[in-house]
C-alpha cells in the first residue's frame, strides 16, 4: 500500500529534474557566449599581430630608406658639379659650331643628355632631402584640379585616357602641405594616365578620380577619419611581384624613368601621417591607388557634381 508521501516525491523529483535542465541550458549558453568571446578575441589578436608587423615592416623601410637616401644623396652631389662643367662645355662648343649643321647637332645632343641626367639627379636629391611639411587649410579637390593641369601634356595626347572625374557630396578640409600634396597627386595620376595609355581595351580607356571620406569606404580599418585621393585605370592591372617592390627607389617597370616617383609619393603621404594603399582595380580592371590622409573636418554640402575632361 503506497504511503501519503510517494506523491511529494514525485512532484520534488520532477522539481529537481526541471532545475538541473535549466542548469544545463544556462551553461551551454555560457559555453556559447564563451566560445564566440573566445574567437572574436583570437581573431582580434590576429588582427593586431598582423598591424604590429606591418607597423614593424614599415618602420625598417623607413629606416632603409633613410639610409638608401643619405647615400644616394652624397653621389648626386658628386655627380651634379661636372655634369654642370660637361653641360656648360656642350653649349660652348654648339655655339661654336654655329654654320657646322652636323658637328652643332651632336653637341646639343650631349648638351641635351646632360639635362636628362640633371633631371635625374634633381630627383635622387628630392627623394633623400628632408621632407617638412608646411601645413595649412586646403580644399582636397583643389589639389585633384591643379594635377589635372599639370598632367595636360599626356591628356592632350591623341590615345590619352579619358579622365572621369566624382566630386565629394562634402566640402570637406585637409590640413596638409599644398605643394607636397599635389606632386604626390600628379605622380599618382600620371603612372595611371601612361599605365592606361599602353594597355587599349575594347572600350576607350579611363582614369578614374574620386576624393571622399573612410567613412564612405567600407572597410577601410581606418583608425580615425581619412580623406581619400582614389585614382584607378583600365591599365593592365598590377603583378603580386611588383606591388611588393613598387615603393622601392629606382625600381620602375618602363624603359625611362628613375623609379623614384612612388617612392617620394610614399614619403609625403607618411609625412602627412597617411598611408597608400595600392591594389588591383576591380571597377576598371587597371590598378587602383588610394592615398589616405587624416582629415581636419567636414561640412555638409549639397552638389555633388560629376565632371569628364577628354
Amino acid at each position: 500500500m503506497p504511503t501519503t508521501n510517494e506523491p511529494q516525491s514525485s512532484i520534488i523529483e520532477a522539481k529537481d529534474a526541471n532545475e538541473l535542465a535549466e542548469l544545463i541550458q544556462s551553461f551551454n549558453q555560457v559555453t556559447n557566449k564563451l566560445e564566440k568571446t573566445h574567437l572574436s578575441l583570437r581573431d582580434e589578436v590576429i588582427r593586431l599581430q598582423e598591424e604590429l608587423q606591418n607597423a614593424n615592416l614599415e618602420l625598417e623601410r623607413s629606416r632603409r630608406l633613410a639610409a638608401l637616401g643619405e647615400m644616394a644623396a652624397g653621389i648626386a652631389h658628386e655627380v651634379r658639379n661636372p655634369l654642370g662643367s660637361i653641360g656648360l662645355y656642350a653649349n660652348i662648343l654648339a655655339e661654336d659650331l654655329a654654320g657646322e649643321d652636323e658637328q652643332q647637332r651632336l653637341a646639343q645632343r650631349i648638351g641635351s643628355a646632360v639635362r636628362g641626367l640633371d633631371a635625374v639627379v634633381n630627383d635622387v636629391l628630392s627623394f633623400s632631402r628632408d621632407l617638412h611639411t608646411n601645413s595649412e587649410q586646403i580644399d582636397p579637390e583643389d589639389i585633384v584640379t591643379e594635377a589635372i593641369t599639370r598632367c595636360a601634356d599626356l591628356i592632350a595626347e591623341p590615345h590619352a585616357p579619358e579622365i572621369e572625374r566624382t566630386q565629394t557630396t562634402l566640402n570637406l578640409t585637409l590640413c596638409a602641405d599644398s605643394r607636397l600634396m599635389v606632386q604626390a597627386m600628379t605622380n599618382v595620376l600620371r603612372n595611371a594616365i601612361e599605365a592606361a595609355s599602353e594597355h587599349h581595351p575594347v572600350v576607350r580607356p579611363r582614369v578614374a578620380l574620386a576624393v571622399r571620406t573612410s567613412a564612405e569606404v567600407a572597410g577601410s580599418n581606418c583608425s580615425g577619419p581619412m580623406v581619400e585621393f582614389h585614382v584607378e585605370d583600365t591599365g593592365k592591372g598590377i603583378s603580386d611581384e611588383v606591388l611588393e617592390r613598387m615603393f622601392n627607389p629606382f625600381f620602375t617597370t618602363r624603359d625611362a624613368g628613375t623609379g623614384l616617383g612612388l617612392s617620394i609619393v610614399h614619403r609625403i603621404i607618411e609625412a602627412h601621417g597617411g598611408r597608400v594603399c595600392v591594389a588591383k582595380s576591380k571597377r576598371l580592371g587597371g590598378t587602383s591607388f588610394k592615398l589616405l590622409l587624416p582629415i581636419n573636418g567636414t561640412q555638409e554640402s549639397t552638389s555633388n557634381p560629376r565632371m569628364k575632361t577628354a
